[in-house]
């Protein structure tokens, strides 16, 4: 008789079985593994990205921000910050301790006088890659002065300065509340001149004590006055000694003198008044500033020539004596210096008052720096 055995029934897994589920799951950990590993690559790189745009637009931000357009020596000017490229770096970002470097190209934009500026920042990410983000971008000269325009009343009615008056009056001008504002341009001087503080026009010259300060003027205190409209001429006059003459470090001690206006195209009932003073500011820039009361013709015009009159030294191109030169540019893109406001060698038709009409002043045998031209 055949014996019976019972029947076995497989129990658990096999070792193959086994070893290929550790493989599989092997490969899932480590494909997540490198999944961990790329995020956290983009996650950088777009960190890393943000903070390059930061930079290249804080760059970009810093070349918009300037005062005037023609370099003057008194403020941050168009002239100044565009002319030339530059590089930077590496520097560390905000974000992040990643070196950055950045470099800033300006070129002619091809429609003078604005200029093109391409700024690009660079790094090496954490992969040992290199990246780089850019920025391009045109600046064009426009005053920013002009921005108030935006703000014009209807019905033409004038932009007001500091102190609720007509961007034309100096801003040390002590408001005297009677819709008139006086200004000293010379504090040491007995002179004032009057301003309308609607229309930023001189109304009136008059006497006062040489002692008293502009802040101190009272109405009282002015007195002879003659009553008569003029318009405003001013600007600083800078002294360099350096050779090659930098226009926008000039602030050697100022050299006695004087600005002196020649008026022609007509009989001019009363002469120009003009005043100067040495000025050293708080930060140590030194620079002489003058002021101009010019009477106009009949016709509200007036037509001249403003020169710098040494006092105790000479002109002339040797060793020892000096070169006065004036800052101008081509505001408008005409292809010359022939509007007022852009300083020219002589007036034309002047109708408005005039600021930041600025001199510079060298070694004779020096010639005359960019954005200046002989005086």
């Amino acid at each position: 008789m055949r014996a019976r055995f019972p029947s076995r029934c497989q129990l658990g897994t096999t070792l193959l079985e086994a070893l290929i589920a550790i493989l599989v799951l092997s490969f899932g950990v480590l494909a997540m593994s490198r999944l961990h590993i790329h995020l956290r690559l983009n996650s950088d790189i777009a960190r890393q990205r943000s903070e390059a745009v930061r930079l290249a637009q804080e760059d970009l931000e810093q070349l918009r921000a300037f005062s005037v357009v023609a370099a003057d020596g008194s403020a941050r000017s168009y002239s100044e910050i565009i002319n030339a490229s530059r590089m930077i770096g590496p520097t560390s970002g905000y974000a992040s301790n990643t070196p950055y470097k950045l470099v800033r190209t300006v070129t002619d934009a091809g429609v003078p006088p604005a200029r093109a500026v391409s700024i690009s920042v660079s790094w090496t990410d954490r992969a040992g890659h290199a990246q780089q983000v850019s920025l391009n971008s045109m600046i064009s000269p426009s005053d920013p002065a002009h921005s108030g325009a935006l703000t014009l009343m209807p019905g033409g009615a004038a932009a007001n300065g500091a102190n609720a008056r007509s961007i034309l009056i100096p801003r040390m001008a002590r408001d005297m509340g009677n819709g008139t504002s006086v200004f000293k341009p010379a504090n040491g001087g007995s002179v004032a001149f009057v301003f309308g503080n609607g229309s930023g026009l001189i109304t009136a010259r008059c006497n006062v004590n040489e002692s008293f300060a502009v802040a101190d003027l009272r109405p009282a205190d002015l007195t002879g006055c003659m009553t008569a409209t003029a318009y405003l001429l001013s600007g600083v006059v800078r002294f360099t000694s350096s050779s090659p003459p930098n226009a926008a470090k000039a602030d050697d001690l100022p050299l006695a003198a004087l600005l002196t206006l020649t008026l022609t195209g007509g009989n001019y009932a009363t002469p120009p008044n003009c005043a100067s003073e040495a000025i050293l500011t708080a930060g140590g820039d030194r620079y002489l500033a003058y002021h101009c009361a010019v009477y106009p013709l009949a016709s509200g015009l007036w037509w001249g020539r403003s020169r710098v009159t040494p006092t105790g030294w000479s002109l002339g191109t040797g060793r020892g004596e000096h070169r006065v030169c004036r800052y101008s540019v081509d505001l408008d893109g005409s292809g010359s210096v022939d509007t007022n406001f852009e300083h020219p060698a002589s007036y034309s038709a002047v109708d408005r008052s005039l600021t930041n009409q600025n001199f510079l002043v060298i070694p004779g045998n020096e010639t005359c720096p960019a954005t200046t031209t002989d005086a």
